[in-house]
């Protein structure tokens, strides 16, 4: 008898300091978990918007290729807007404008200089716009811009 006497003397002692404990932990991997995906989320996000500027680089890339590949370019008149034809998402403008003409310089000619030989130097700017859907705060625009120069007759049409 005296065994059942302790036994309930020592549970009017205790205090629930285990169901104390064990709620403070519960709280604690709440937060944990909370705060975890709330980093996940926002990492997606980053994620899926650097994949958008990508796509939109890739396409600005592929402008300034097709703007290259129209001939013949012309050293007079307005710039030549090439517009490929768009994709679902993408939009793809490109600009190649004249800028000067230089005599070729002797060492860079076998002709040499005053041989009607000229270089024409042009600027292709290519803008693409990656457009997942209107007003959408994830669509990306990218700009590049390339410069080059053709050798050839002194003539305004190459």
């Amino acid at each position: 008898m005296k065994t059942n006497r302790q036994a309930m003397i020592n549970r009017k002692h205790q205090q629930g300091a285990a169901l104390i404990v064990g709620l403070l932990l519960l709280v604690v991997i709440t937060v944990l978990a909370v705060s975890g995906m709330n980093t996940a989320t926002t990492e997606l996000a980053m994620a899926r918007n650097d994949q958008t500027y990508e796509n939109a680089f890739q396409a600005a890339e592929t402008g300034i290729e097709n703007a290259l590949a129209q001939k013949p370019f012309s050293a007079g008149g307005p710039p030549v807007i090439v517009t490929p034809a768009p994709t679902t998402y993408e939009v793809i403008t490109a600009t190649i404008r004249f800028e000067d003409s230089t005599l070729v310089p002797d060492s860079a000619f076998s002709l040499g200089s005053g041989s009607g030989i000229a270089a024409y130097h042009f600027n292709v700017t290519s803008q693409a716009d990656y457009i997942i859907s209107a007003g959408n705060d994830r669509n990306a625009r990218a700009v590049h811009t390339q410069a080059f120069y053709v050798v050839g007759p002194d003539a305004p049409t190459l």
